[in-house]
């Protein structure tokens, strides 16, 4: 089991410890819910230091990229990120991703945990054909997410540089709490305000400490329970439940960041696939009856015909019904639309929403 740089202060705090993506993680301290809702009125932080982090650089590395991942690269500028997906030549989705560009010719990737060496192995194989260098930071590089509306004034404490009017999906270098050569960046995984802080893995204890010290009762350590029902909340996607190789950015409505004039891989599959209309896509729903629609449950129709698969679903700490995200065939999923979930082989009937829930 591989351990980030908290892992200690995780169960000094005793905080509830499972396996995921081959990490020992922290799912939950005071509780799923309580930490949830403290995230939407307050502020959480979030150890992700299990996220990979690529860098990306050479004279080649704008056109590698372009190639290599499904948003347009040229309209990144030093100081500025960007979501994307990586794609097969099928179009499937390798993984969904976050692209920094640095300075210049350099770059950086963040990837999930769960497909680190997947992912490298993939731009290795396509990166012969162009004049760049991969190198993989991970275990070099600690994040911390701090997200909620109070997030903007206490990180503001611990740096002298203006942070609290940074434009959303924008990146600085700078330093925190006495650590120098921090990247702090507007992005992050909740819908809320906040930041992701990027540091050398051997500060990441002292980081820790100076926002709770900055933070006092606004700020509360979170969990991975917490963090995926607040990405639920917003619709946002998580890579092997509701995207994966079999689903391309199409059939998960990532229509925004699919740019099919890039030449992307796969680009003139997906372009065929959105001249001919996708068979499948994702969708939200909420339940209309007492019940939780898990990962893999069926969806049927008003005659019991299974039409599609449950790809998330928990309650929802805010409006305190149960929501989930399915794919269906278009015809059923337009808003409103009235579905089934099957519940321990009963058919618990669901209504289409559009997404966010929140």
């Amino acid at each position: 089991m591989k351990h980030t740089p908290l892992y200690a202060t995780h169960k000094d705090l005793g905080a509830k410890l499972i396996d995921f993506a081959g990490f020992e993680m922290p799912l939950q301290y005071e509780g799923i819910q309580a930490e949830h809702l403290h995230v939407r009125r307050k502020a959480g932080v979030f150890d992700v230091s299990h996220m990979g982090n690529f860098i990306v650089e050479g004279k080649d590395a704008e056109a590698f990229l372009q190639k290599m991942t499904s948003n347009d690269v040229q309209k990144l500028y030093p100081g500025k990120v960007q979501y994307a997906v990586m794609t097969n030549e099928k179009g499937g989705i390798v993984d969904d991703l976050l692209v920094y560009r640095l300075a210049g010719n350099r770059y950086m990737l963040v990837v999930n945990a769960s497909n680190i060496e997947k992912d490298f192995a993939h731009l290795k194989k396509y990166a012969s054909a162009f004049d760049v260098n991969l190198k993989d930071i991970s275990d070099q590089t600690a994040i911390l997410a701090v997200q909620g509306p109070r997030s903007p004034g206490i990180v503001q404490k611990l740096t002298d540089e203006p942070v609290a009017g940074m434009p959303f999906y924008t990146h600085k270098t700078l330093s925190m709490a006495g650590v120098n050569d921090v990247l702090l960046s507007t992005t992050g995984y909740t819908g809320e305000k906040g930041y992701e802080i990027y540091v050398p893995a051997d500060k990441a204890v002292d980081i820790w400490k100076a926002l709770f010290k900055a933070g006092d009762d606004a700020l509360k350590p979170c969990g991975l329970g917490a963090r995926d029902t607040l990405r639920l909340e917003k619709g946002y996607c998580l890579y092997g439940n509701d995207i994966d190789e079999t689903t391309t950015p199409l059939e998960a409505g990532l229509h925004w960041i699919t740019k099919l004039n890039t030449d992307f891989l796969g680009a003139e599959i997906l372009k065929k696939q959105k001249e001919e209309g996708v068979k499948k896509k994702l969708s939200g729903f909420v339940l209309q009856a007492k019940g939780i629609a898990r990962h893999g449950y069926e969806v049927t129709d008003n005659n019991g015909h299974v039409i599609g698969k449950v790809t998330s679903g928990t309650m929802s700490p805010v409006l305190n019904k149960p929501i989930g995200m399915a794919y269906l065939p278009p015809e059923k999923a337009q808003e409103g639309a009235e579905i089934f979930i099957r519940i321990r082989k009963k058919d618990v009937p669901a209504r289409v929403v559009k997404t966010p829930f929140v």
